[in-house]
């Protein structure tokens, strides 16, 4: 610079100066943003890239399983292919007139694959979401269709079309136990029955994944699931046992259907431990299919219903007057020979009758009787009474929806009238599961029990969660008075009784008929053509294994339970107990011999066993004749004059089979009286009723 001119030279240091200066202002702004963007604003930049760089993707647990007693499946989650769409991925690089182009072209081409409508689906792409469904649950030949659009080696592939699997909630027995088991909607929440109460415990907990993303989007990498339980809920084991639920539900709607009845519902329970072994409902409803039910069709009509239940309250009437000891067994009541005026009320009897035992009362079922059986005990003793069979407060079943019933009007006590009316189920409402575990407690001693429903809950691993063990409510009778009573109502089922369409074939019976007519809101009265009709008991009445309680609403043709649910009971009752292997008193036991050496010879014996007594053996007569019978072979007896119960009994105890049609007495029998049959062979007996 010392050959220059001076003034150049200054110039040139200026202009050196302001350069240097520049940068080193420049220099200071990006330090001090620098110290921003690192330190003051450290936390949120950081978590700006996070969000850009990483992605979240939230993992949807599978479902747990529903499952019998025996671990039978009754309710799964299936792995389903859906199709969802990355909008983002589709037009990416695409100016908005070439995204027109693709998203049009796009959405025809699918929707022809997938049967949707493409206006939706051209809408859906251009909103440019990471994620949009296109249609969930496709079938395999859709699966094939979607994957040879979004081949990269096809001419025109349709980028962003992910095929991934979802959860299905899978019935693989259809109706069976429809209302009890409820659904599951498309998004995995349960809706009704178990799905609903259970629905925390069956889905899970919901597990977050990270995972790198390229500048498209694309997921490069994942962390892993942190929590290997999260990707599955808990597994739920019922004490219901799909083998008594099937006949349950088979003989209730058969009974329906033949009686022309609104609606039915039918409880097992086994008594002395309170699990409920099958929980009918009908109509019912398929939880695969249940948008083509009707609302009506799921109602979980065993324990949200309520209805005044007529004469199986006398059961809890006596039982109560025979633990206050306000009556004894022996005592005789007259019954007014059919009539009784009670204040402005009076009270009929269908069997018109004198003096009766409590055990006639209950046999033939006087309305008469059990009114002054109630009214002696008095409105407290009887109101405390029926509080203590569990009727007017929730059996505490884990189910949602469930009906507490009525028992009396609130905030004042019963009159006389209502008092009489109360004692044979009159101005009370009750439920199917509170009359199922109020029977029970009688079967058990008189212990009423919690309806127990779940048998154990297990996570993914099978360790168990929680258990469910029998609890004792409280004491709803001294013992001697259960046992008391379960011999009364053993005459219901035999001789004269209501109930003896429910007589099973080897077993003593328990029970109790019910027809009760329903009040007419229109007229504030009771219809004469709108009854209940209901049947509760326990078999064997010495043993008990099952307790049952069946109602049917409004039957059309009969209306007498005896004649409507008496027959059920019986049904359901004779497929249980051989299902459970209770086996009738004078049967032979199935020699081992006879059915081993297959894979299940429990299943073998079972079916053998219900093969004997389903089969006719052919009707070989032999002569008759004074002498001796032949070997293997018996004469048969006169039986005529005879009531089921005894019949039976007789053929059984010779070794015959007893096919038994009507009621009452037996009228003739087939082959007649004097024949000589081989052992083991069906004799045809003919009841009629007393004229």
């Amino acid at each position: 610079m010392r050959n220059l001119d001076p003034r150049r030279a200054r110039w040139i240091k200026v202009r050196m100066g302001l350069l240097c200066g520049l940068m080193g202002v420049g220099l200071g702004l990006i330090v001090s943003s620098a110290y921003s963007v690192q330190l003051e604003d450290g936390d949120e930049w950081r978590e700006m890239a996070e969000k850009q760089r990483q992605r979240r993707l939230h993992v949807v647990p599978k479902r747990g399983s529903v499952y019998d007693r025996n671990g039978t499946a009754l309710a799964v989650s299936v792995e389903v292919p859906s199709v969802s769409m990355d909008a983002v991925e589709l037009l990416r690089g695409a100016d908005e007139r070439r995204a027109l182009v693709i998203a049009k072209d796009a959405a025809t081409r699918v929707a022809k694959v997938l049967d949707v409508d493409p206006a939706d689906l051209e809408r859906k792409i251009l909103q440019r979401r990471r994620f949009a469904w296109v249609k969930r649950r496709i079938s395999k030949e859709e699966v094939e269709r979607i994957r040879a659009l979004a081949d990269p080696k096809a001419p025109l592939p349709i980028r962003g079309l992910v095929i991934e699997g979802e959860g299905h909630r899978f019935y693989p027995n259809r109706e069976l136990a429809g209302p009890l088991l409820g659904f599951v909607s498309p998004d995995g929440e349960g809706k009704d029955g178990l799905e609903l109460e259970l629905d925390e415990e069956l889905k899970g907990r919901v597990d977050q994944v990270r995972g790198l993303r390229d500048r498209s989007g694309r997921l490069l990498f994942s962390e892993g699931i942190q929590d290997e339980q999260a990707l599955a809920g808990h597994n739920v084991y019922l004490t219901i046992d799909q083998g008594i639920q099937y006949t349950a539900d088979q003989e209730l709607a058969a009974a329906v259907r033949t009686y022309e009845a609104n609606w039915g519902a039918a409880i097992v329970v086994e008594p002395n431990t309170g699990e409920i072994l099958a929980l009918s409902n009908s109509p019912g409803y398929n939880p695969n299919d249940y948008g083509a039910s009707e609302v009506e069709m799921r109602r979980n009509r065993a324990i949200s219903d309520r209805f005044e239940p007529g004469s199986t309250m006398k059961i809890f009437t006596l039982a109560a007057a025979l633990a206050a000891k306000t009556l004894s067994p022996t005592q005789t009541i007259f019954c007014e020979e059919g009539n009784m005026a009670l204040d402005n009320f009076v009270i009929h009897d269908t069997h018109i009758s004198g003096w009766l035992t409590p055990t006639q009362i209950l046999a033939l079922s006087s309305n008469i009787g059990a009114a002054k059986i109630g009214m002696n005990l008095g409105e407290t003793q009887l109101y405390e009474a029926l509080r203590r069979f569990g009727f007017g407060e929730p059996t505490e079943i884990p189910m949602p929806g469930e009906a507490t019933g009525v028992l009396r009007p609130k905030g004042r006590p019963w009159v006389q009238v209502e008092t009489a009316a109360a004692s044979y189920g009159y101005g009370i409402g009750v439920t199917v599961l509170q009359l199922a575990m109020g029977v029970a407690a009688v079967a058990n001693g008189g212990r009423l029990l919690e309806p127990l429903l779940i048998k154990r809950v297990t996570d993914g691993t099978g360790a168990v969660v929680r258990e469910g063990v029998p609890h004792v409510r409280r004491e709803a009778m001294p013992a001697a008075v259960a046992r008391t009573l379960a011999e009364m109502m053993v005459a219901v089922t035999e001789g004269q009784g209501t109930g003896v369409e429910a007589a099973i074939a080897g077993f003593r019976v328990a029970g109790k008929t019910a027809t009760a007519h329903k009040a007419d809101p229109a007229t504030g009265k009771y219809a004469a053509d709108r009854l209940t009709s209901s049947f509760i008991g326990f078999v064997p009445a010495e043993r008990p294994r099952i307790a049952v309680a069946i109602v049917l609403d409004e039957p059309a043709l009969v209306h007498a339970g005896g004649f409507v649910a008496a027959p059920a009971f019986r049904r359901i009752g004779e497929m249980s107990l051989r299902y459970l292997g209770v086996i009738p008193r004078g049967t032979p036991p199935v020699a081992i011999s006879k059915v081993a050496g297959g894979p299940d010879p429990a299943a073998q014996m079972y079916e053998a066993m219900r093969q004997s007594q389903a089969a006719e053996p052919p009707m070989k007569e032999f002569a008759t004749t004074n002498a001796p019978p032949p070997k293997g072979t018996v004469r048969i007896p006169d039986l005529k004059g005879m009531s089921l119960r005894e019949a039976t009994k007789s053929a059984l105890d010779l070794g015959l089979l007893p096919a038994l049609d009507g009621t009452g007495t037996l009228s003739r029998q087939e082959p007649a009286a004097g024949a000589v049959l081989p052992k083991g062979s069906r004799v045809k007996l003919f009841f009629e009723p007393p004229t």
